[in-house]
Order: C-alpha cells, then sequence, then structure tokens
C-alpha cells in the first residue's frame, strides 16, 4: 500500500515537472484547462500549477447509508471514491492526465483499507480536423472507455453508484489501450454547451474505436486477447431536437482469463438531453462479460439481455434535481441465476454549488434467485473543486 502512494505521487509530481509549451486546446471528451476555475479551493496554487502548464482538480462521493443488505442490516460511513485529476498540455497538439484513485478494498488481507491506485494515466494527440471529422484525436494508455466514458456525461449521477453495465459486472469505466475518437460535423453552439452538455458535443454525433487490453483498469492481463470497443452516436435532428441522440456501442473479444471465455457486448441507446432534465433508455445484449466470469457450468459465456430507463428533472427555480432508474437483467434464458434481478433507485440532489451536489436516494435491488432483497437509504456528497 505504502509504495503504490509513493509512486503515484512520484508519477504525478514528474508529469508536473515535464516542461511545457502553454497552449489552449480543445479536446472532444475532457478538454484541459487553462483559464481560472472558479470552484478553485486556492488561486495561489491554480497559479503555480498554470505557470507550470498544469491544472489540477477533485471528485470525492462521501457517503452515509442504512438499509438491509439480503437480510443483513447495513449502517456504514464511507469514501465511496476520490479522484485527483492532474492535466498538462505539453506541446500544442499533445497533452496528457493522470488520475489516482481512492477507494476501499473490500477484499484479501487488506481488507477495509483506503487503496490508492490509477484510474487514468494517458497521453492525448490532437490531429488536424477532416472535412467532417472536428477534433480528432488519438488516446494511448489507461483511459476511458467508448461506452460508460459516454453514458457517465449523460447521466451524471455516478456518485449514486455504477452506471448500469458496470453495476452489472460487465465491464469498468476505464482500460489500457488505445482509442481514436472526434466529433462529426463540427460542434453544437455556445449556448447548447453551456445550458445543455458539453461534452462530447458534435452537431451530428461523435464516435470512439479502441484496442484495449479487455480485464479493466485494476486487473491483471490474463490472455494475450485484445479487444475491439466501439461507440457511434448520431445526432440526426441538431436544429430542432438538439439534445436527441442515437447510439450504438459494442465490445467484441475475449473474457480475462486463461481459459478465453467469448465476450459480446451490444448496446442501443437512446437519449434526449435539454437544459430542464434528462431521459433515456438502454437495451443490452450479448454474452459473457470482460472478466471472464458470466459462463454455464460447462465454461461456456452465457447469453445475457436486459434494459434500463433513466429520467431526471432539475427544477430551475429550485437547486433541486430529481431523478429516478429502473434496471433488469436476465442471463441464460430458462435459468434463473444469481445475476438476475431488477433494481429501482429514485433520489433528489440538492446543489450545492454548480458542479457539488448533497445527494439523497432510496435503492431496491431484487434478486430473481430469492436470495432477498438489497434496501437501502442513503446520503451523498459530490464535491468537486
Amino acid at each position: 500500500m505504502r509504495r503504490i502512494t509513493f509512486l503515484c505521487v512520484v508519477a504525478i509530481s514528474v508529469f508536473i515537472a515535464l516542461p511545457v509549451t502553454t497552449v489552449q486546446s480543445a479536446p472532444a471528451s475532457d478538454t484541459v484547462r487553462t483559464q481560472s476555475n472558479p470552484d478553485s479551493l486556492n488561486p495561489l496554487l491554480e497559479a503555480i500549477l498554470a505557470r507550470a502548464g498544469a491544472t489540477v482538480s477533485g471528485e470525492w462521493f462521501i457517503a452515509y447509508e442504512n438499509g438491509f443488505e439480503l437480510g443483513t442490516p447495513s449502517s456504514n460511513f464511507f469514501i465511496n471514491r476520490g479522484y485527483i485529476n492532474v492535466r498538462k498540455q505539453l506541446l500544442p497538439w499533445l497533452s496528457g492526465r493522470i488520475t489516482p484513485d481512492i477507494s476501499v478494498d473490500r477484499q484479501g488481507d487488506g481488507e477495509g483499507d483506503l487503496e490508492l491506485r490509477l484510474k487514468y494515466c494517458f497521453v492525448r494527440a490532437d490531429l488536424p480536423a477532416l472535412p467532417l471529422i472536428s477534433a480528432p484525436a488519438i488516446v494511448f494508455g489507461l483511459a476511458e472507455r467508448p461506452w460508460l466514458g459516454f453514458e457517465q456525461k449523460v447521466n451524471r449521477y455516478r456518485v449514486q453508484g455504477n452506471m448500469y453495465v458496470e453495476r452489472e459486472g460487465i465491464q469498468t469505466s476505464a482500460d489500457f489501450g488505445v482509442s481514436f475518437e472526434g466529433l462529426i460535423g463540427g460542434e453544437m453552439d455556445e449556448h447548447y454547451k453551456r445550458d445543455v452538455a458539453s461534452s462530447w458535443a458534435g452537431r451530428y454525433g461523435s464516435y470512439v474505436i479502441g484496442f484495449y487490453n479487455g480485464g479493466g483498469y485494476h486487473a491483471i492481463e490474463w490472455n494475450h486477447n485484445k479487444t475491439i470497443e466501439g461507440r457511434l452516436t448520431l445526432r440526426p435532428l441538431p436544429f430542432i431536437l438538439p439534445g436527441l441522440q442515437c447510439t450504438y456501442s459494442g465490445a467484441w473479444g475475449k473474457g480475462n482469463t486463461e481459459e478465453m471465455p467469448d465476450w459480446r457486448m451490444n448496446i442501443a441507446y437512446l437519449s434526449y438531453e435539454h437544459s430542464i432534465g434528462v431521459l433515456t433508455a438502454t437495451y443490452l445484449s450479448g454474452s459473457g462479460d470482460s472478466f471472464g466470469r458470466m459462463l454455464d457450468a460447462s465454461g461456456t459465456a452465457m447469453p445475457h439481455e436486459g434494459y434500463s430507463v433513466f429520467g431526471e428533472v432539475r427544477l430551475g427555480f429550485l437547486p433541486v434535481n430529481m431523478f429516478g432508474r429502473y434496471d433488469m437483467f436476465t442471463s441464460n434464458p430458462g435459468e434463473v441465476n444469481e445475476r438476475d434481478g431488477d433494481r429501482l433507485i429514485v433520489g433528489a440532489g440538492y446543489r450545492i454549488a454548480p458542479r457539488n451536489m448533497l445527494l439523497l436516494d432510496y435503492e431496491l435491488d431484487r434478486r430473481y434467485n430469492d436470495v432477498g432483497l438489497r434496501t437501502i437509504l442513503k446520503l451523498s456528497m459530490l464535491y468537486r473543486f
């Protein structure tokens, strides 16, 4: 644990100390900021970092929950996740990011310890624009995967818990690899980016195609297979319904075990974003998972399918957001497995500052094999700077 912490600190220090050319870039998914941050903890610290050509931001999920876990009472204060982001522009076309991730160790000899590991560590090369493609780029290293990196910019309630596909154990949100991304047909206007959504704001959509280890950012590579993962998002009516997007995302490869079971993921996603709220619908089908765990008795990847719907309402006259989500997942048709079940989540958030929130939510998780219910009332704090 101490060695991991030391290595992360050394890596960040070296990253900040690298020489820099001061520029303003505009990547599609994660813009490197070079101007003053109104949520900054310390303007002097930001000024020092800006002179070094680096910016620092942070994000913490702190929570208390009370309820029942499969019939057993549960009452816990905990740190769900914590991120410290360091970004640096190295050249006019080359930038980088390193993000340590704080989480709770839930297994092994270190159970209960707070672990520090890397969630992101990548360089981004911005390429010249093409006639139909804006902000094309290559991302190399430990970075966001195509699907969850997009969904978490639409459904902004990661503080409540994992998104649907990650919650069902299909894949994690980051992995080691290389990806190619861009926006289609230029960018949306400044009004849309300011009031609705600034991430992946291509006028006619966006795309990502990547090649990854497959096991995720906290897994050892147990096979030599590389997965192909991609996402294509189209905005069919940018001038009439600018918030409407249609998305397909897929993954093709092998589960991350020596046996290399098949893994296939297909996602159809319909989303509508507006200044007063968000609506989404997800349909999932495929077989196996990225970890190589979703297998039948013969060791063959099990087929699965499911769906998730999500809605958010933003009360403009009050600093309050309300949201709800319903998930359903089944595997291996004709049998009832421990993964099969549905989930209802409802909650309300109070916006303390533009990017900070106090969230109260209730979650009811039911498994179809009668192992019991998970009922949790949770109070969370989303803190960003």
